[in-house]
């Protein structure tokens, strides 16, 4: 049973700003990167990009306030388990644009992710996310929607993120073995 996983952010400025210019590169870099990442088993594409098929229409949270730019970053995907995706997440190019990211993003006040074990043979729809990720922020973390910090196990029990696996995934990484 995969681990999905939906991300949404909204732009300080309109999308297309020039402030959002140094996000555009980063996110093209790590996009490459993603598709040989450790651990994934597929994400959602765009119905606006090249790349990989969307799943379904894309739709936003409620949190989504539409200033003209038509779209949010937002990201739709698959993985193998908690630790491949924290690894990612957590290391590397993605770990910088995350540090980064008070440069681009406004300030939430929703969660920025949600995690859930897809229990499916489709892949989730970005209709599923948003539905996951609005229940989060409106009951916390639970066995049906969660977070890195209060995660839970495919059999819907508290567990945590294996912290000695992640390390030898870090290393893995940085020495380009994946």
């Amino acid at each position: 049973m995969p681990l999905a996983l939906y991300t949404f952010g909204q732009f300080i400025e309109r999308a297309e700003h020039e402030a959002n210019d140094s996000f555009r590169v980063l996110n093209d870099q790590i996009f490459q990167n993603i598709e040989h990442a450790d651990g994934l088993i597929a994400r959602s594409g765009y119905a606006s990009d090249p790349g990989p098929e969307t799943w379904g229409p894309e739709i936003y949270p409620t949190f989504y306030v539409e200033r003209g730019d038509g779209w949010s970053p937002a990201t739709l995907s698959l993985w193998e388990d908690i630790e491949t995706l924290f690894a990612f997440t957590y290391f590397g190019l993605h770990a910088i644009a995350l540090k980064r990211g008070s440069e681009w993003f406004r300030k939430p006040k929703w969660p920025p992710l949600v995690l859930w074990w897809h229990r499916h043979d489709t892949p989730p729809t970005w209709a599923q996310g948003v539905e996951k990720h609005q229940f989060l922020h409106a009951n916390g973390p639970t066995a049906q929607a969660f977070t890195f910090k209060m995660p839970f196990d495919k059999n819907d029990q508290p567990t945590k993120v294996d912290k000695l696996r992640v390390q030898t995934l870090r290393r893995s990484m940085a020495s380009g073995d994946n």
